[in-house]
Order: structure tokens, then C-alpha cells, then sequence
């Protein structure tokens, strides 16, 4: 078993981000789905339609929780889902090294991965000293 992973993201984000994580890792976990908030959603049903995906997720283990900027709706659905009670854990800022990371590190748990994430999305970002 391994910890479930959804991405929560604004409309095509997710989608490319998982399609760029096809291309460079062929292959990619069950345990992964995307879950992208159109800017005229209702709140309420794409928190509902969040809850069900995290449902379908657990199994056991939790859920990590990717958004991609803190503060806007769908990191802000992320955190509604623990006062659902469901097992989960939001980490904000998603780019495709934190995501390759944390798909690189299934076999962690849920609090290591919420680490490992944070780590590969920080620790993908360079400055060029030129």
C-alpha cells in the first residue's frame, strides 16, 4: 500500500503537470488523480467531488494533497478536507519537481511525504549566477 496522491489545482494545471510527469517517468501510480476547479465552480460541489476523490484514494495510509498556490480555491478546498475528517495532508506550491519527488517516494508515509514534497519543490528552483 502507499499514500494516495491528488492533485488540486486550477483549470489544465494539473493535467500538464501530469502529462510532463508521463514523459519523464512512463508510468505513473493508480494512487494519483487530478482534480481541476474551474474558475466558476461552485465551492461546495468541488469540495464534494475532493472528498470523494480523497475517498477513492485512502486506503489506509492518507492522502497528500497537492495544490497549487496557497490561498486560492483549490487550496483552499485542500483544507476543508480535514474538517471532513479524511486523512489527509496539503502541501501548496506544487511545480513538477516537487511532484516527480514525491512519485519518486511512494513509499513513505504521509508525514514523510508532506517533507519530501516541500523538499523537491524548494530544491527545484535555481538561479542562474551568470
Amino acid at each position: 500500500m502507499s499514500v494516495g496522491v491528488l492533485l488540486l489545482t486550477h483549470q489544465a494545471m494539473g493535467g500538464a503537470l501530469i502529462a510532463a510527469a508521463q514523459h519523464v517517468l512512463g508510468k505513473l501510480p493508480q494512487t494519483l488523480q487530478v482534480l481541476e476547479v474551474d474558475p466558476r465552480a461552485d465551492s461546495t460541489l468541488a469540495l464534494r467531488n475532493a472528498a470523494a476523490s480523497v475517498r477513492e484514494l485512502e486506503n489506509g495510509e492518507g492522502v497528500l494533497v497537492l495544490t497549487d498556490l496557497y490561498g486560492a480555491t483549490p487550496s483552499n478546498i485542500g483544507e476543508h478536507l480535514r474538517e471532513l475528517g479524511l486523512h489527509v495532508r496539503r502541501v501548496s506550491g506544487l511545480n513538477l519537481p516537487m511532484l516527480l519527488r514525491v512519485l519518486n517516494y511512494r513509499e513513505q508515509t504521509l508525514d514523510e511525504l508532506v517533507q519530501t514534497a516541500a523538499t523537491g519543490g524548494r530544491g527545484g528552483i535555481f538561479i542562474d549566477h551568470a
